[in-house]
């Protein structure tokens, strides 16, 4: 098996809308995102798989010298290996991996979020830089196109929590703000022992308007000129918002009990009709 057919079994296995949409791009554009989208996953595995938090750190530890040395031309993790010809390719800074391996460092040393601009932290960590690395791969002409994609990682995260919301309680994480759950009188006990409420479901409304917003704000930031460039990010947010807004029709608040999805072929026709008609916020 080489390098790279290690990353699309990676990636295929996840059944991730990010991998539905990347059948669109250019072969070393495609082939850069299955590699970059196989490392998150490697790295995400490792607080998601390994229980015991010693050896979570001690196997990030080892994800950032394997970094180092993929930037010293050295690297031995198949991941690494397909990474390894696009770093110069589409100029992926090495501090921006490094984010990412920072972010998972916080499932482990973070139980709560305090404030929203806490979980921002987080989010920009795991997937706003995701974000950035993956336009810095699709190409643009305007710098500020990093901004949109940055801010469209972002919503991006915010749906992961909302989807998320009970198989995360069952892991014993919980990513919604305290203030949050304060405003809106519920429990964090609750939440964890995955006990549905009114309350529940309105904080879950108000978490699907937020995500909504940053998805706004990120159409808003990408430069008209590089719309054509930045299609997979919209195929992408399309396959998210519509994730959304199944969540709120089915009623928010049964995310602490099951998880929804929607179906790979509902993902290949939005990824078709972002793809040849364009996105619509």
């Amino acid at each position: 098996m080489t390098p790279q057919q290690y990353c699309e079994d990676k990636a295929a296995k996840s059944g991730s809308s990010f991998y539905a949409s990347f059948r669109y791009l250019p072969p070393a554009q495609r082939d850069a995102m299955v590699a970059l989208y196989a490392f998150c996953r490697e790295v995400d595995d490792v607080v998601d798989e390994i229980h015991d938090d010693n050896v979570a750190r001690t196997t990030l530890a080892w994800w950032r010298s394997e970094l180092a040395a993929l930037y010293h031309g050295t690297p031995s993790h198949p991941v690494m290996l397909a990474l390894k010809p696009h770093v110069a390719r589409f100029e992926l800074p090495q501090a921006w991996l490094a984010e990412i391996i920072d972010g998972m460092q916080m499932d482990l040393d973070v139980p709560r979020y305090n404030r929203f601009a806490d979980l921002q932290l987080y989010c920009h960590r795991v997937a706003g830089v995701v974000g950035q690395l993956s336009a810095q791969i699709f190409g643009y002409t305007d710098r500020a196109t990093l901004k949109y994609a940055h801010e469209l990682g972002l919503a991006f995260q915010l749906t992961n929590i909302i989807r998320d919301v009970g198989e995360d309680a069952r892991r014993g994480r919980l990513y919604l703000p305290v203030e949050d759950l304060q405003r809106f009188g519920v429990p964090a006990s609750e939440v964890l022992a995955y006990r549905e409420s009114p309350q529940f479901e309105e904080l879950m409304r108000f978490q699907i308007e937020r995500a909504h917003q940053h998805y706004r704000k990120a159409w808003e930031l990408l430069p008209a000129a590089d719309r054509k460039a930045q299609r997979i990010g919209l195929v992408m947010a399309a396959i998210y918002r519509a994730t959304l807004d199944e969540i709120a029709l089915d009623g928010p608040g049964k995310v602490l009990n099951q998880r929804l999805s929607l179906s790979p072929g509902r993902k290949l026709w939005l990824a078709w009709k972002t793809w040849t008609f364009g996105y619509r916020p």
